[in-house]
């Protein structure tokens, strides 16, 4: 059996019905329908054989991939399946993306639910498993990273509680093996580490996955070059895998027979090859041909509305090869603001090759031209950022009206202090009235007005459309019964 197991909490184990952006609904907290059944349609439990999921997190892969090439013995385990191999370990790697619910999403939907997330109750649920709860007793180390370890500094009763012997913060490719190699030699531990910039790999340190990723994630860079105070991936180096690289991850997915297709991952698709904020044509081309060539579909995860509006002709190309294989596909939109002076203080860069002050037209041009090929953005608002003033939040509430006729979904977030605003204060809100109200019911408003046809959109390949559809209609019906009797209006 492997001295070295890795696993992450239930509503990461899991890949949400083949579509990336349904496990959202993990944010949000028990709400208008019985926990089990709003489990199965947001994070239903990931196949497994023998216990051994038949996908996991892509970032779990790349941490299994550097301790396998680095000769330790490791094995990837769904946590209902731990009790099975933990025995035999003498350590125990979790992956975490937001633990304790303190990321945008989620904090937005606890303050307004006023309960506690989902994805930080399963992650409670797990750190409490009698099987690591033994194993922890008999001496197993925990050693625990990912994107959300920075909660850990506002929770450090939590680690201690729980026995967390290690938190690595930072890309790990470079130091995970050495800290392994500690905890398994029973070797002191430090209790956070946090990578520095000369440990951050370069791109011929980052070891391909060997195991199939959930959703078919495929990173295709790191970093980004917009430099938005509020993100802290900015803060990171730029690199662009090169192809090759990137069709092998692929291969390993496909090979599989988990999944047919691919999910390209980056802070920005639309600036692929690009060392600045202006679109490479024949880099972004040529990927794109060759991932179509492969797979039966692609997505998204993250693109820039200026890097659209930069290269409308070149958007143009790309949806076409991509809607050689689909009707359309998906990405996560950072809109952030509508408002040109805040964008100028937080974001300055975030509208380049544009200027700040055209911010809002550039929302209206990317948003019009995703509307027009295809790619169905589901965007995020800031809401509560340092210096945001009452004309900010106007500016906000008329943007969000102005795209009322473009299929997406729009999301305003509470803001959380990251990046270079991490010293800054956490936005509170005890009671969401006035312009804030006004901004909720709008979004509110617009995306029940397109998530009836989303829905649609999203599983009309499937033989059992008719009856997931159902479900996920009948949940959004019962939340706009409950906003309706609370007074707050969704249509």
């Amino acid at each position: 059996m492997a001295k070295v197991l890795l696993t992450a909490d239930r509503t990461l184990m899991s890949d949400y019905h083949r579509h990336e952006f349904v496990g959202f609904g993990t944010c949000a907290p028990p709400n208008v329908i019985p926990d089990w059944l709003y489990s199965w349609l947001f994070f239903p439990p990931i196949k497994t054989e023998n216990g051994i999921p038949v996908a996991a997190p892509y970032g779990l892969r790349k941490i299994e991939a550097q301790l396998i090439k680095e000769g330790i013995d490791v094995l990837t385990v769904d946590l209902d399946h731990l009790n099975k191999y933990i025995d035999d370990a003498k350590v125990l790697g979790i992956h975490v993306m937001d633990p304790f619910g303190l990321g945008p999403a989620s904090s937005t939907f606890a303050a307004v639910l006023k309960n506690e997330p989902f994805l930080a109750k399963h992650f409670r649920l797990l750190m409490e498993t009698p099987a690591i709860r033994r194993a922890k007793r008999r001496g197993l180390k925990i050693i625990v990273g990912g994107p959300g370890v920075w909660q850990f500094k506002y929770r450090l009763k939590f680690v201690e509680e729980h026995g967390i012997d290690c938190i690595i913060d930072g890309e790990a490719e470079k130091v995970v093996g050495k800290i392994f190699r500690m905890a398994l030699n029973d070797d002191e531990l430090p209790q956070y580490y946090e990578v520095s910039l000369e440990e951050t790999p370069g791109l011929d340190e980052i070891p391909d996955i060997v195991t199939p990723s959930i959703n078919g994630l495929i990173e295709i860079g790191r970093g980004c070059s917009r430099g938005c105070k509020f993100c802290s991936v900015t803060l990171r180096p730029l690199r662009w895998y090169p192809y090759e690289k990137i069709m092998r991850e692929i291969s390993v997915n496909m090979e599989s027979g988990y999944i047919a297709g691919a999910c390209l991952h980056a802070e920005d698709v639309m600036l692929y090859g690009s060392p600045n904020t202006i679109p490479k044509d024949e880099k972004l081309l040529k990927l794109h041909e060759l991932v179509v060539k492969k797979c039966e579909w692609m997505g998204w995860s993250h693109c820039s509305l200026a890097a659209v509006a930069a290269k409308p002709k070149l958007f143009a190309a790309i949806a076409e090869i991509i809607k050689q294989k689909q009707p359309w596909w998906g990405a996560e939109i950072g809109i952030e603001t509508g408002s040109p002076e805040l964008a100028k203080k937080i974001m300055p860069a975030k509208a380049h090759p544009f200027k700040p002050e055209q911010w809002p037209e550039v929302v209206r041009t990317g948003m019009g031209l995703m509307h027009d090929y295809g790619l169905v953005p589901a965007c995020t608002l800031i809401v509560g950022s340092p210096e945001e003033t009452e004309e900010d939040l106007i500016k906000t509430i008329e943007l969000v009206d102005d795209l009322k006729d473009v299929k997406s979904l729009i999301v305003p977030l509470y803001f959380v202090p990251m990046g270079r605003l991490k010293n800054e204060d956490w936005f509170k809100c005890e009671e969401i009235s006035g312009l804030y109200r006004e901004l909720l019911i709008k979004c509110l408003k617009h995306d029940i007005r397109w998530i009836y046809s989303l829905i649609d959109d999203s599983f009309a390949d499937r033989w059992y459309k008719p009856f997931i559809t159902l479900l996920y209609k009948l949940f959004v019906r019962i939340v706009e019964y409950k906003c309706e009797k609370a007074g707050v209006p969704t249509r």
